[in-house]
């Protein structure tokens, strides 16, 4: 794992090499989401936290109206006006002059600069290296050109809005909340209808939290999220309901004859997860891991099992997990491939991850990749 310390020189000496001295160093994280998965747009709950895993940015203002950025990770340039027609070919750089660009239709101001930038997220395993490049933009040209004005919350909806109309991905607001928001030692408890937001201790003595990523990625026929969303509505329109957000277990049994077993399993799934994200908050403010690792397991069986997002390499490993005496482990993210987020007491971790890596191999013929992390701090100034 490369150190933050490692992103700063590196990218502080490549700055100098091309631009010369005089540069502002920014950061910014990756994230987890500890539990609430396929809530937010049921209007529920997610708990997500920033991790020590981001980017490092170094950046200057020019005196013109370009953009010049260096990305140590794909070795290349790239060089682009403020305008709307002046979107870089570069894949890579759109999600930076979409920040511009999304600064600059709210009001604020962006002028040109020079910027290098290196990370050390790594690429698809779901923990949200874009948002992390978007928020480390967004908080740098804030403080750079705007003096610190914009509101956190727009700095989030700003990496948002670069998703949704220069990149092409109709995603939520939780990854850049979590990258803007980040609070060592914390997760957040973002509610997903107000915005409204809490922070939560997690100092786990004596656990360690770890990815384990199974390096496969299931493209399913069909639009699997939008069928799954359809459903969830579906059940609130039967309920007379504006979400799954206010739907009690007494109310879906209740019209359970009226529904499709699918659509009955999927709310199932999205009313319990409402409730173990408030039951992990609990938890939490007790100091009690083992009921979070507890409610991590109920919530990948509702996954697998009710919402069908899973795919057999996590159900694997996360029996893997329960066989090894983790305290606890569910797939992360939207589902279908990827990673499985674990809480591990430190006594077990190394017997944890060489039976992992050993079985795993041995069924799918290589081994995951693995990942430790700790809850940190999202957007700053270095």
């Amino acid at each position: 794992m490369t150190s933050e310390m490692d992103l700063k020189s590196k990218t502080q000496e490549k700055f100098n090499e091309l631009y010369g001295p005089g540069a502002s160093l920014y950061a910014s994280a990756g994230r987890i989401n500890l539990i609430g998965e396929h809530t937010d747009y049921n209007e529920g709950f997610v708990l997500p936290g920033a991790i020590d895993r981001g980017i490092v940015a170094a950046v200057r203002p020019n005196g013109t109206d370009t953009v010049r950025l260096y990305s140590l990770d794909f070795g290349s340039t790239a060089e682009f006006g403020l305008e709307e027609k002046d979107g870089p070919r570069e894949q890579w750089a759109r999600y930076v002059f979409g920040v511009c660009r999304e600064i600059v239709k709210r009001g604020g101001r962006v002028g040109g600069f020079d910027a290098v930038f290196a990370g050390d997220v790594p690429a698809g395993a779901g923990l949200s290296s874009s948002a992390a490049l978007e928020s480390c933009f967004a908080f740098a040209l804030d403080d750079l050109f705007n003096d610190g004005r914009i509101d956190r919350f727009e700095l989030a909806r700003i990496g948002q809005s670069t998703e949704h109309n220069y990149i092409g991905v109709n995603c939520g607001i939780m990854d850049q909340f979590a990258s803007v928001f980040g609070r060592r030692g914390c997760l957040m408890r973002l509610d997903c209808r107000s915005l409204e937001h809490e922070y939560f201790p997690f100092d786990p003595q004596g656990y360690t939290l770890v990815l384990v990523d199974s390096v496969v990625k299931h493209e399913l026929s069909g639009s699997p999220y939008n069928e799954r969303r359809a459903s969830c509505e579906r059940v609130a329109g039967r309920l007379g309901l504006p979400s799954l957000r206010e739907a009690t277990m007494e109310q879906l049994e209740a019209v359970r004859p009226d529904l499709s077993d699918e659509d009955y399993r999927r709310a199932r799934y999205v009313i319990g997860e409402r409730d173990r994200v408030i039951g992990v908050c609990d938890a939490l403010r007790r100091g009690d891991y083992e009921s979070v690792g507890r409610l991590m397991y109920e919530t990948h069986e509702g996954l697998s099992h009710d919402y069908e997002v899973s795919c057999p390499e996590l159900d694997f490993l996360v029996d893997v997990a329960r066989d090894c005496g983790v305290t606890g482990s569910r797939i992360m993210g939207g589902g279908f491939g990827g990673c499985t987020v674990n809480l591990v007491r430190d006594s077990l971790l190394h017997p944890f991850l060489d039976t992992a890596r050993a079985r795993f191999a041995d069924r799918y013929g290589h081994e995951p990749r693995i990942y430790e992390v700790n809850i940190s701090d999202g957007a700053r100034k270095l």
